[in-house]
């Protein structure tokens, strides 16, 4: 009670109202403590280690563990950040390396359709003239016989690529 205070007249002399663990104490000890300006000890009965009952080894714990969460989460974060960097430049090596064969493939492609155009130009040529040697030539044999699919082949075409 303050100076000054009037007294609560619900308070029974020796007693304090609930104060769950402080109950036992009695209110002529907290007063002689007053007195006597022994904070120290007064702070160790009302600080909230005393109701906890273990005088500041559990709330430590408590702050321990919080701290070990925090560390833990921030070094779990740490490593997902590196990991999720390491993925991202992999897929873009990756996506980098695929672009780059595919123009090769392109380009190979091209090569080799331009190769085949040429062959079958090449072909025709020689189709060509050997239609133009055919009725002149003097070598005949009865063993090398021209298929009649291939008798006049390139003028077949070459008629009907005309019509």
């Amino acid at each position: 009670m303050m100076p000054g205070q009037i007294p609560d007249p619900s308070l029974a002399a020796g007693s304090l109202p609930s104060l769950g663990p402080l109950a036992g104490i009695s209110a002529t000890t907290l007063t002689d403590q007053l007195k006597l300006a022994d904070f120290r000890q007064l702070g160790a009965m009302l600080s909230p280690l005393h109701f906890l009952g273990r005088l500041g080894k559990r709330p430590l714990t408590i702050k321990t563990e919080m701290d070990e969460d925090e560390e833990r989460r921030k070094r779990r974060r740490e490593k997902n950040k590196v990991a999720a960097a390491r993925c991202r430049n992999k897929k873009k090596e990756r996506t980098d390396f695929l672009q780059r064969e595919s123009e090769r493939l392109e380009m190979v492609n091209s090569e080799l359709k331009a190769q085949i155009e040429e062959l079958r130009l090449e072909r025709q040529q020689l189709m060509v003239m050997l239609n133009l040697h055919r009725p002149t030539c003097i070598v005949r044999t009865d063993s090398v016989k021209t298929p009649e699919s291939e008798a006049n082949p390139l003028l077949e075409q070459l008629a009907t690529e005309a019509k």
